[in-house]
């Protein structure tokens, strides 16, 4: 067993490209437990909350022999406590749950160390399903979000930022605006310029955002009367995310309108599953390029279908848990989603979601939010919360 988190995190960040560049032959399962375990009592031991949450659930490192048996904290659980093992000295960014500034959001604590693990594991997994080595990449980049200044508890953001940095694509450039109570809105005039000078200059774009930006973002190059033709090779990535505003889109249904208006086959729009509790995300499939001609009308009269199952990378391990039972579900079967995220070093790396899947293979197709999200056995109650926010003895 490595002797301490920041050990056990320079282990991760040395491997993570050699993961993600073979997930096929990654990690076997004997070895992500042996790394589970070895995580699970590093953190058992400095994570004050999650430690006395474990006591009193009776599952302690001595008695743990399976990563599956690890416990799971809630993410709602991010609102109440500090899940963290970094003193308050060397706690450098939080993020927060998105939502607006009027709501309690969930708080996950970086330090230096902890954003460059989360760097390290976003991009490989990133640059496999968006900038695949083969056929045409693209060469600007475009978010539809706020720029990391102006959102700085926004871990989508310090996502896109380290995408931006990595890709090296230029220009590059965020077109969304936070309002006063924290919701974000596109540019539209701004963004309609960018994407026509891309298509005037004949440069592919990697244009990514929350399903809500694209929303806008559509309906304000309809207003105008635009439709766009952006150049072959330019890809998406539609992260998903309403959170109660007004109008929202069946995924196929945005995704129908994306193509229509922008001229993006559906094969190189790729939807991204994440949030501030991980530090790893999922995709749910590679950019193709068999139909990548983004300025041909013939994906968008005869679309390709397209199979969407997320997929976590190599150090990430999903389990759908039936809300009914709290055991794992059968393939094909809808239950909760849990993750244990490797990557998660300096918090919890079992993370309970609330949202509900089908188990697909080693993949999930995601339902969305589930209104009674914890499964049976595995809700937080008060008492526990009251029990991890008291002082150890």
């Amino acid at each position: 067993m490595r002797s301490n988190l920041a050990t056990f995190a320079a282990h991760l960040r040395e491997r993570f490209a050699v993961w993600a560049a073979a997930p096929e032959s990654a990690l076997p399962e004997t070895e992500f437990n042996a790394l589970a375990l070895d995580l699970f009592a590093l953190q058992f031991t400095a994570n004050p909350a999650y430690r006395r949450l474990c006591e009193a659930r009776g599952q302690t490192p001595d008695r743990v022999r399976d990563w599956r048996a690890i416990p799971a904290v809630p993410a709602v659980a991010f609102k109440e406590l500090e899940l963290t093992s970094l003193a308050p000295c060397e706690r450098t960014r939080v993020f927060h749950s998105s939502g607006t500034t009027t709501t309690t959001p969930a708080r996950h604590f970086h330090s230096a160390a902890s954003l460059a693990l989360y760097e390290a594991a976003s991009w490989p997994w990133f640059a496999r399903h968006l900038l695949p080595d083969r056929g045409t990449r693209p060469s600007r980049w475009l978010a539809l979000t706020p720029p990391p200044a102006l959102v700085p508890h926004s871990s989508l953001v310090h996502m896109l930022e380290t995408t931006r940095l990595q890709s090296g694509m230029r220009p590059a450039q965020f077109t969304g605006e936070p309002d006063a109570v924290g919701a974000w809105s596109v540019n539209v005039d701004r963004t309609r310029a960018a994407l026509h000078n891309a298509g005037a200059d004949g440069e592919p774009v990697c244009l990514l955002g929350t399903a809500f930006n694209f929303v806008h973002l559509l309906e304000g190059l309809a207003q105008g009367g635009t439709r766009l033709v952006l150049p072959p090779g330019s890809v998406v990535m539609e992260t998903g995310g309403y959170k109660g505003r007004a109008r929202e889109l069946p995924r196929a249904e945005l995704h129908a309108w994306i193509t229509r208006a922008l001229g993006v086959p559906p094969t190189r729009i790729v939807c991204e599953y994440g949030m501030c509790e991980l530090s790893s995300q999922a995709y749910d499939r590679v950019a193709d390029d068999q139909c990548a001609k983004a300025g041909s009308a013939a994906p968008a009269r005869h679309p390709t279908p397209v199979t969407r199952h997320f997929q976590f990378p190599p150090w990430c391990r999903v389990t759908i848990l039936s809300p009914e039972t709290g055991h794992e579900a059968a393939e094909g079967e809808t239950g909760l989603v849990r993750v244990f995220d490797l990557a998660n070093v300096f918090s919890v790396a079992a993370i309970q979601t609330e949202d509900l899947a089908v188990r697909r293979g080693d993949g999930f197709e995601l339902l969305g939010r589930a209104r009674h999200a914890a499964p049976r056995g595995c809700s937080m109650q008060a008492a526990e919360i009251a029990t991890a926010q008291s002082p150890l003895p």
